[in-house]
């Protein structure tokens, strides 16, 4: 049986460790045939993806640090002299300085914004643009990690809020953009979910705990249900689809409270 992502190439950026959600759309993609290059940020983690990636079928591996655009350029330099080209992108990334997540949003430092903004929803940007040799007139597609924090009040989420609701915006305009090249672009807005990344918002456990209890699917998401949402939208079966935020939450946001 033909593979959904046989003989394509993606890029997934973001794994931290086997708890990421980066980790669970590569997975998810992997299993469905698709060559793979996973970027890390540093040496540190580049620990921790050189150590899963024996689960995958020979990962290409290459640090990438998304505040620098000369990062960025050598990263798809290598993709396409070892690929020929790309097919998809997650990107999953976010940051903000932990003290911007305390307290009051008012409070928010402009450094602390400029982080947040630039490595949370600019690097989309950044990433799209360099990327976009490699992926036109391939009927490629690009997906990221949003959150229900971009549209409502989730305390102690303050200027990464704020730096999600910049990338929802900024997936609606680059699928315009890149539309005519045969490109899609759409979000995925998960639920609360603990990884390394999330471990900075104050009371997570405590939203996980609260969103299980309230959703109506009466669950916690998982990184697989991530992974297979993520799958969808990279692949053939959403071909009609771009410029979207798809909720992965089991139903959370439809809710009034």
């Amino acid at each position: 049986m033909t593979q959904l992502l046989e003989g394509k190439t993606g890029l997934i950026m973001g794994v931290a460790n086997k708890r990421s959600i980066a980790w669970g759309i590569a997975n998810s993609v992997s299993k469905e045939g698709a060559r793979l290059v996973l970027t890390y940020q540093n040496e540190r983690l580049g620990e921790n993806v050189r150590a899963l990636a024996p689960q995958l079928n020979d990962p290409l591996l290459v640090q990438c640090d998304v505040s620098s655009d000369e990062q960025i350029q050598a990263l798809m330099a290598r993709i396409g002299g070892e690929a020929g080209g790309l097919d998809f992108i997650a990107h999953v990334l976010a940051f903000a300085p932990r003290e911007a997540l305390d307290g009051m949003y008012a409070d928010t430092k402009r450094d602390d914004f400029r982080v947040a903004l630039d490595i949370s929803a600019y690097s989309l940007i950044a990433v799209a643009r360099a990327a976009l040799p490699l992926m036109k007139d391939r009927q490629a597609a690009i997906v990221t990690l949003t959150y229900l924090g971009a549209e409502r009040v989730i305390q102690n989420y303050n200027v990464m809020g704020v730096a999600k609701a910049a990338l929802e915006a900024s997936v609606r305009y680059l699928a315009n953009d890149l539309g005519p090249h045969g490109i899609r672009v759409n979000a995925i807005s998960a639920g609360p979910i603990k990884t390394l990344a999330s471990s900075a918002v104050g009371g997570i456990s405590s939203m996980i705990k609260l969103h299980a209890e309230r959703a109506p699917l009466r669950k916690q998401v998982d990184i697989d249900e991530v992974g297979d949402a993520a799958l969808f939208l990279v692949s053939p079966l959403s071909r009609g689809i771009s410029g979207e935020v798809i909720y992965v939450d089991g139903g959370y946001h439809i809710l009034g409270v």
